[in-house]
């Protein structure tokens, strides 16, 4: 059994790793009863079909943790998912999540299964007693119709759900195409899971970088350790996986994903043929995006130069936050050659996201 999730969070705050934030330690309150909970084994099933034909587990069910962006909620998942012991958890972004039900989906399609949903939610439930899922949100109308036949079943299963958001329950896939028959899925959240705000009124994340330097050049070993202090202060120290999008089609594997925090390699997001379609996927999954090894810019890497035009346009038109370390100031990355001209706009958008009030 691991050690209470309060004293975690207090070892951290003494190491300066995190401010004490009362809101913070009040939802750890219950997160901790659900650790418990799980580790003494309360409603371990005795297989996965006896989840389905009996009641779940009396318990203290599943949370849906919402507020505003960085108020600590990936921070206070971490910390669960990782304080946990218990080998059946697991703690994905929920667009990757969506992203891996609607490929499993597709490969039951192809095998000739009448109800594709159904083997691909008995296998997370046959897999997993926690699901943690971070920063739910629904955009998609093909999200929008799979969530709620998906939660029920996993919920049927007694599959404890733990998840984050940005929005209360009412204001998912508001505006929605064909919201109606989405409303179910907010009843079924309001019924199983726990709503709680987290109501602190600080932006733990901009406080982090309010007053700090965002762009860094010249490259060396200054700008990285820059960029590595920032990573490691917007992430908290959470593990990293990449963050795999699935856009059109094609998975696409970028950089490392931590805490809504992306960080990726220039060559990576622009040395590849990746266009709009991509990037509008990935300012939809992260709420930062860090760049490193931004190079000067000419006409011997116009394809290259192309593309982080339109990644700037992108992460500019969704107010995603951009932290960069790069050859050269803004105005001086792309001096010569077919599309300097036109990149004075681009340069226009770098200067202009780096005040302290940007992003969203």
């Amino acid at each position: 059994m691991g050690p209470p999730l309060t004293e975690t969070y207090d070892r951290m705050v003494a190491a300066g790793r995190l401010v004490a934030d009362p809101a913070q330690r009040a939802a750890l309150a219950g997160l901790e009863a659900r650790r418990l909970w799980l580790e003494a084994g309360a409603g371990r099933r005795r297989g996965l079909l006896a989840g389905f034909l009996r009641r779940p587990p009396e318990g203290p069910g599943g949370l849906y943790l919402w507020g505003g962006v960085g108020r600590g909620k990936s921070m206070l998942m971490d910390l669960f998912a990782e304080g946990v012991a218990i080998p059946e958890r697991r703690r994905v972004h929920f667009h990757a999540f969506m992203q891996e039900v609607h490929a499993g989906m597709h490969a039951a399609r192809r095998a000739g299964t009448d109800d594709a949903l159904a083997p691909v939610a008995d296998g997370l439930a046959a897999a997993c007693r926690l699901l943690c899922l971070d920063e739910l949100q629904i955009t998609d109308i093909t999200d929008a119709m799979v969530v709620g036949r998906l939660f029920e079943r996993l919920l049927a299963a007694g599959v404890m759900v733990v998840a984050t958001s940005n929005r209360p329950p009412e204001d998912l896939y508001r505006d929605g195409l064909n919201r109606a028959s989405f409303l179910p899925f907010i009843a079924l959240i309001r019924d199983r899971l726990e709503v709680r705000e987290l109501a602190t009124p600080t932006d733990w994340r901009r406080l982090k970088l309010a007053g700090a330097a965002v762009y860094f050049q010249p490259l060396g070993p200054a700008a990285k350790a820059a960029m590595d202090g920032l990573w490691d202060a917007l992430t908290g120290g959470a593990a990293a996986a990449p963050l795999v999008l699935a856009v059109q089609g094609r998975r696409v594997e970028l950089g490392a994903f931590a805490a809504g925090v992306v960080r990726a390699g220039f060559w990576d997001l622009c040395g590849r043929p990746l266009g709009a379609a991509d990037y509008l996927a990935l300012a939809a999954a992260a709420r930062v995006v860090m760049i490193d090894d931004i190079p000067r810019l000419s006409a011997a890497n116009y394809n290259e130069a192309r593309r982080f035009v339109t990644l700037v346009d992108v992460l500019y038109e969704a107010r995603t936050r951009l932290l960069a370390a790069a050859a050269d100031r803004p105005e001086r990355l792309y001096l010569e050659g077919e599309g300097s001209f036109e990149f004075a706009r681009t340069a226009s958008r770098l200067i202009e996201m780096q005040a302290a009030d940007w992003g969203g």
